[in-house]
């Protein structure tokens, strides 16, 4: 069995400082392929070092909308630079937040528009954030028709879900599939496992039984089972419908 963390911060410190035994237990939970994926420039370069000195680490670079209002002026420079190497998956994590708006909304959208222009140009995927943004999201994905990639953690609702599938996005779902509560199962039910990936988002969002602890890259097999669950299907296909998804997608 493989399964891909389509989506984890591999250059937080918690993961960071040991990561040799972080990726061992991935890997005996079936877990062995990773994408770290950036949220600035900063720590976008760090992912391109762990996927240089990595077979089994990829990298994305980008900046996410909390970050958005700190961009230098040559940000997209920086981006293309980065894109430049093989082990760079897609552009992102961009995106809208508008439930903290750490960054303000029209800086979010215009750096956000600018990623999915380089995402165009460079004939890349994309990995996106969206919180309680639905609209404006689903506006600016459709203004980039060709432009594929991922709803990273996906948390809205079912409607939302089908309009990403509609303009050919995947569905990633998190550790927050397995939450007490939470109204992602009957969305998930509801999509099909061709356009399904599963990730952890480590170290955040730690799937149920580990909750409130820092996430790490193996636990996207509690999603894998999760989503198994919900579909009615065995963890082997899921974790080969995400595999086989994932794949594609990323181009791996």
């Amino acid at each position: 069995m493989e399964l891909i963390d389509t989506h984890c911060h591999l250059f937080y410190d918690d993961l960071k400082n040991d990561l040799d035994t972080v990726l061992n237990r991935a890997n005996e939970l079936g877990v062995n392929r990773f994408i770290s994926v950036g949220t600035n420039l900063d720590n976008s370069k760090e992912c391109l070092a762990l996927a240089e000195t990595n077979e089994n680490i990829y990298a994305s670079a980008g900046v996410h909308p909390h970050d958005a209002k700190d961009v230098p002026e040559d940000f997209v420079d920086q981006i293309y630079d980065l894109m430049t190497f093989e082990s760079m998956v897609a552009v992102g994590e961009m995106g809208l937040d508008y439930f903290r708006n750490i960054s303000d909304p029209e800086i979010q959208k215009n750096v956000f528009r600018t990623q999915m222009r380089i995402a165009q140009e460079l004939n890349k995927p994309v990995i996106f954030h969206n919180r309680d943004a639905d609209a404006d999201i689903i506006k600016i994905l459709s203004e980039f028709p060709g432009v594929t990639g991922v709803a990273h953690c996906f948390s809205s609702d079912l409607i939302t879900a089908e309009a990403f599938i509609d303009l050919g996005f995947y569905i990633s779902f998190s550790g927050n599939l397995t939450f007490k509560n939470s109204q992602l199962p009957e969305v998930a039910k509801e999509l099909p496992l061709e356009k399904l990936l599963v990730e952890t988002d480590s170290p955040y969002l730690s799937p149920v039984p580990f909750r409130g602890k820092p996430n790490e890259p193996g636990r996207t097999r509690f999603v894998a089972e999760k989503l198994a669950e919900i579909h009615g299907v065995t963890l082997d296909v899921i974790a080969e419908k995400t595999t086989d998804n994932a794949t594609a997608l990323f181009n791996l």
